[in-house]
């Protein structure tokens, strides 16, 4: 593990930033100083060390979210990062896939122990078809390849042919192996069970129900001016189209749209009884793979967690291979957790991370792909301290 850690950015600036927030805890209930400072000192080392044109990272606190900018949105025009700037957030998109499909299981609309045949004819007695639902959203539907081959042409139609022809490497329900066609599969059969497809029951029904009104996967016109340029190799660029595109990396957001998501998932109680219920269930833990234990769209740990569990349940090896698992029997957690996410597009890289009985959260957007221990350590740094009830006690901080 430790080469995962020599990557940190800025690692001794994270430390002497945690240092610092300790001597001014207790001034953190009533003053944001603490907080900013802690995120400044983690996040522009962490941009100067992978040259990160630009950031937008956002903090909760006991229900009150403060939302940090960093760097510009585009280079060529030098646009700053601010309120309303939208980045990729990739496969973070995952989490709000689950969720509108345990909302379409909560509304009567589906039911997650369904075979995908039921809603997709062309996958009734198929190989696929003895999966279910919930292996395709926990990635344990028996060998599901990370992406689409590149000979299956954009479009649902090629998605759909291919599935139907693909033969499993193992039983579902056996191994884990990360998959944009299995989660996207989730999200295709929810568009259908909602009646009006994937895109428009996301935009139309979840989001505007979950108050992210700067979230997008079809960019209006009048959006088009805070969309970030994302930079790969020091070229802007933007998320290409491909199969299962809007289901598994789609969304466009801003941090505050994201943390107001975040706040959701700790406190899911003030939502409508049928959302609540739906955010309830991408809690639930059905797969324990290595460190993690995966759910709907979220991966989950224990917390307390060290950095080395949660560096190794985001590792390479955990994205690229198959994991064996032991299946668990479905249940709302009952100790504390911590529960996260990461998400790339070719320009952007995104980290969601949040401890529900902290009631403390944490969103780093940024327009470059940069590695993905870079932004566990770095985030980690920061909500570690966060959440610890030793400094900043997230039951008085204010913004």
């Amino acid at each position: 593990m430790s080469n995962f850690l020599s990557k940190c950015a800025g690692r001794s600036a994270c430390l002497v930033a945690l240092g610092c927030l300790s001597s001014v805890a207790a001034q953190a209930a009533v003053d944001a100083g603490p907080v900013r400072a802690l995120v400044d000192a983690t996040i522009r080392p962490l941009m100067e060390r992978y040259d990160i044109p630009g950031m937008a990272v956002a903090v909760t606190i006991a229900g009150h979210a403060q939302v940090f900018d960093y760097g510009v949105a585009s280079k060529e025009s030098g646009t700053p990062v601010g309120d309303t700037t939208l980045f990729e957030i990739g496969s973070v998109s995952k989490t709000l896939t689950a969720t509108l499909a345990t909302y379409a299981q909560a509304t009567g609309r589906l039911s997650l122990d369904d075979n995908p045949g039921r809603y997709v004819p062309q996958l009734r007695g198929r190989a696929i078809d003895r999966a279910t639902l919930v292996n395709l959203g926990t990635y344990t539907a028996g060998g599901l390849p990370l992406q689409f081959p590149d000979t299956v042409d954009e479009g649902d139609d090629a998605a759909i042919a291919y599935l139907a022809a693909w033969k499993p490497d193992a039983a579902p329900g056996t191994e884990r192996e990360y998959s944009n066609p299995s989660l996207g599969m989730l999200g295709y059969a929810t568009g259908i069970a909602m009646k009006d497809g994937f895109v428009a029951s996301m935009e139309r029904q979840l989001l505007p129900r979950l108050g992210m009104r700067q979230t997008h996967i079809r960019m209006p016109a009048d959006a088009m001016a805070g969309y970030a340029m994302g930079y790969r190799e020091g070229k802007p660029v933007h998320a290409s189209p491909g199969p299962f595109d809007v289901e598994t990396y789609g969304i466009k957001t801003t941090a505050a749209d994201m943390i107001r998501f975040v706040q959701a998932n700790i406190d899911p109680g003030s939502l409508e009884p049928a959302l609540q219920r739906a955010v309830e269930a991408t809690h639930v833990g059905y797969f324990q793979a290595g460190t993690l234990v995966q759910g709907l769209g979220w991966e989950q740990y224990p917390w307390p967690v060290s950095r080395e569990a949660l560096l190794g349940g985001n590792s390479d090896e955990m994205i690229l291979d198959p994991t064996p698992v032991v299946r668990l029997a479905p249940h709302a957690p009952t100790s504390p957790r911590l529960y996260d996410k990461t998400g790339s597009t070719g320009g952007f890289g995104a980290y969601v991370v949040f401890v529900p009985s902290r009631r403390v959260g944490l969103v780093m957007l940024a327009n470059r792909n940069y590695p993905i221990p870079a932004r566990v350590e770095a985030a980690y740094a920061i909500l570690d301290k966060l959440a610890s009830p030793s400094d900043i006690d997230p039951t008085t901080a204010r913004p």
